[in-house]
């Protein structure tokens, strides 16, 4: 059963840029408009990166975070926020308070939280400093929180080298938070990948298989942006999650094989295939 909801649901996505088009804010908006929602952006950090790493990072500063976010809120509405790169306790800070902001004139408001934390070639991606700031301020906003295992390791202060260790990590996570949880399972090892949901309905456990490929990158911002957007269409949570799990793992297949490193995905599969050279 799906509730009412907007059939274009406005979808903004707070995080960083990448000017390689395969994480961040490009993936972001290319997957809300595959997916049929608009996106909008407020930029959190500009990034020099490619697929074989990140080279350099500019933060944005924490006023001009602000001013983006009224300004497209205040004019155009939103009907779901995702986000992904904070960069700092600043920032971090900044984005909680304006999604607080919203939700006491939008109660229903979709918040789905990525704690990007490392970029896949390691770069750190969130200062050491916002990591108390995202647990006691932004955490406890979100309606989903989308970790990956290192990601739940830094936030829960526990090791998870199994599936009944993630499901322990998000039975945490939910008490701290009150959100909902999606533990991702892809840095286990083996062929099976796990992805662990835990909600006010209980656990849900979604299983494929790992795809044999280095095109992964821009995975996470990819799947929480089509979260934000299946979820702001009116999608039950476990549906939202098996959609856009769909999607990442199509997106996956299809990967156009560009760059020397981990390479993008192809976030248009909806429209038409990838053409490769």
């Amino acid at each position: 059963m799906t509730r009412s909801a907007p059939p274009r649901p406005r979808v903004l996505s707070i995080a960083g840029s990448d000017s390689g088009g395969g994480a961040g804010i490009q993936a972001d908006i290319k997957t809300i408009t595959a997916l049929g929602g608009y996106a909008m952006t407020a930029i959190t950090a500009l990034t020099a990166q490619n697929t074989q790493g990140v080279q350099a990072i500019l933060p944005v500063a924490t006023q001009f975070i602000r001013d983006q976010i009224r300004c497209v809120v205040d004019d155009i509405g939103v009907d779901a926020i995702k986000t992904g790169m904070l960069g700092g306790a600043a920032q971090t800070q900044t984005v909680a308070e304006e999604i607080a902001r919203i939700r006491q004139h939008r109660p229903a408001l979709i918040v789905v939280v990525d704690p990007v934390m490392v970029a896949k070639g390691g770069a750190a991606l969130l200062a050491d400093d916002a990591l108390a700031c995202l647990r006691t301020t932004l955490l406890p906003l979100a309606t989903l929180v989308t970790p990956n295992l290192p990601e739940a390791e830094k936030l829960t202060g526990r090791a998870i080298h199994t599936v009944e260790d993630m499901r322990a990590a998000a039975q945490w996570l939910h008490q701290q938070t009150g959100a909902a949880i999606l533990l991702k399972g892809g840095h286990l090892a083996g062929d099976d990948l796990v992805d662990v949901l835990l909600d006010h309905a209980g656990f849900n456990e979604f299983v494929g298989q790992r795809l044999p490929t280095r095109h992964t990158h821009g995975t996470g911002c990819t799947l929480g942006s089509a979260l934000a957007t299946t979820l702001a269409q009116g999608n039950t949570l476990p549906d939202a999650v098996r959609r856009s799990c769909n999607y990442v793992h199509e997106a996956i297949l299809q990967a156009p094989e560009l760059g020397k490193g981990a390479g993008p995905l192809w976030h248009a599969h909806p429209w038409y295939p990838a053409i490769r050279s």
